[in-house]
């Protein structure tokens, strides 16, 4: 089944399906320019996608996010992937801890998907919530909105305490960590004029190397390493989903000259441009 609240006076929309491969379960290309997504395998066995053209494997009670950045292909063949969609006009209209906001720890940035999984307690807290949420979207009175988010909230707060488990390194304190995540969302917004680490210190009022020292300190790739994957990771999504030549997906990247995008492209994938186009429709076409 698939629930929908539609708030119009505000714009907000909340969605909740069992089955997001189903054929009627279609979200515009409007909303799915906005949305905020967690995709949940509620199955005893894998179930895969395409992540911006890669496949990723969901193991059996295993969530993972993703952003309106993302651009995601499901299989119609398959277990069915559970999904909770909202919008910002939804859930990020209140002023909600950073932490758990849209550009909170489980929606860091576009490049390393949170991949939580869920033992048998949370298992059954989430499972419990999904039903309470199914409940609400039968009471379409003047508060259904309000306790909707409640209950997302709730479902994000849980997700949360997760991943801060599973993912994210005890070697830095929230303050530190609220940092990094603030860098992530940064590059996401200006990586296409911003390509040096000194452009976001100074955003962040720090120093270059704090941040690298802190990005260090946590286990994680430098931070000029993250500026040039959130280049390439777009550059690939383009090469993918789009026909644009090689110059313009350049130039809408911020670089001015082809043959520096070409080989900026190469040294970070190994493939050059044409290359790497080439084998992408080779395994589209064997899928």
């Amino acid at each position: 089944m698939t629930y929908e609240f539609r708030d119009k006076t505000l714009d907000s929309l909340f969605i909740l399906t069992d089955h997001i491969q189903r054929d009627d379960f279609v979200v515009s290309e409007t909303d799915a320019k906005r949305l905020i997504q967690f995709n949940w395998n509620r199955n005893p066995t894998p179930v895969s996608l395409l992540a911006d053209g890669i496949e990723l494997v969901l193991q059996p009670d295993q969530i993972t996010t993703f952003t309106y950045h993302h651009k995601i292909t499901y299989p119609q063949e398959g277990a069915p992937i559970a999904g909770l969609f909202f919008n910002r006009d939804f859930y990020c209209i209140a002023d909600h801890d950073a932490e758990i906001g849209c550009n909170g720890i489980l929606f860091f940035g576009t490049q390393d998907l949170p991949l939580i999984k869920l033992d048998e307690v949370h298992q059954g807290k989430l499972d419990l919530l999904w039903q309470v949420m199914i409940d609400e979207f039968g009471h379409a009175d003047k508060v259904q909105g309000e306790m909707l988010q409640m209950l997302l909230k709730r479902f994000i707060i849980l997700c949360t305490r997760l991943a801060k488990e599973q993912l994210i390194s005890q070697a830095v304190d929230n303050q530190q960590l609220d940092i990094i995540r603030k860098f992530n969302v940064l590059v996401d917004l200006h990586f296409r004029t911003l390509k040096q680490v000194k452009d976001y210190a100074a955003l962040l009022h720090r120093s270059p190397k704090t941040l690298s020292n802190l990005f260090a300190r946590y286990g994680d790739k430098s931070p000029q390493q993250h500026i040039q994957e959130r280049i390439v990771l777009e550059a690939k999504r383009l090469f993918f989903y789009t026909d644009k030549q090689i110059q313009e997906v350049g130039f809408e990247l911020g670089f001015e000259e082809p043959a520096y995008f070409s080989r900026f492209f190469k040294k970070a994938t190994g493939h050059s441009p044409n290359s790497y186009r080439d084998q992408m429709a080779i395994r589209t076409i064997s899928q």
